[in-house]
């Protein structure tokens, strides 16, 4: 919870009301809501009322524990399902291009590629295969390899991803083609919470990338900071995996 005034007690006391709720699956009493937040029971009946009529929060026995509403789950699923994620990542992958003077990518996943949703270049622009709309191996590429680790995230699921889409293209001979290598550099990329395109898709050409989540199991799409190899020694891609992994987990 921010340290900040909020500029609106009601509607901030109300919200804080949904939070706590959350947080528990068997619901809360007025009492227990009052104690939690320091609220006085007044003030809560009132504002619990209003989240009732709105569907937000629902008291399903008369004197009865509150729970979060059909109208609050269902808003946050209809969000997520309409969601344009284009939309919703773009500012920060201008953000992540100013910071770093690198071109970044968006990516999601469709079978044994990823396909690039955004991309903004900077003054040190680099040429380079990927472009809005285009493909490439999943595989191969930075973002791919950070899509595949989560949305396969086991050995055996890799395996049996790569097995389905054999034979995996290998750009350069640096691309990891092989199943059993593929699955045990997968896991190397969870533990390390980000993952390396070591010039696997174009020669003389490096990334690091990430997935954004956005509250899914799976990532909905992946962020990338990409490079010329002379930009990018080991101690950079470092700073930018940690940079890139903070982020994502703060905006999203």
């Amino acid at each position: 919870m921010s340290g900040t005034q909020s500029p609106v007690t009601s509607v901030d006391r109300a919200l804080l009301i949904l939070q706590e709720i959350g947080r528990h699956s068997r619901g809360m009493t007025i009492d227990e809501l009052s104690a939690r937040l320091g609220l006085p029971k007044s003030s809560l009946h009132r504002l619990l009322s209003a989240l009732k009529h709105r569907g937000f929060a629902a008291q399903p026995e008369p004197g009865g524990p509150y729970f979060l509403g059909t109208e609050m789950l269902a808003t946050a699923f209809r969000f997520y399902e309409t969601m344009d994620v284009r939309a919703v990542v773009h500012q920060l992958l201008l953000r992540l291009s100013k910071e770093f003077a690198e071109t970044v990518h968006m990516a999601t996943l469709d079978g044994a590629e990823v396909v690039y949703l955004d991309k903004v270049e900077t003054v040190r622009a680099i040429t380079m295969t990927s472009v809005v709309g285009g493909r490439n191996a999943a595989h191969a590429t930075g973002v791919g390899k950070a899509l595949l680790a989560w949305t396969y995230p086991t050995d055996e699921a890799i395996k049996a991803w790569a097995e389905r889409y054999a034979p995996l293209a290998g750009p350069t001979r640096a691309t990891i083609t092989n199943p059993a290598k593929l699955a045990a550099h997968m896991a190397q990329i969870r533990e390390r919470g980000y993952a390396l395109d070591l010039e696997e898709n174009e020669p003389g050409v490096r990334c690091v990338a990430a997935p954004v989540f956005m509250g899914k199991p799976t990532p909905v799409a992946a962020v990338s900071v990409t490079a010329l190899k002379d930009r990018m020694p080991p101690t950079r891609m470092e700073e930018i995996g940690a940079a890139l992994h903070k982020a994502i987990a703060e905006q999203f």
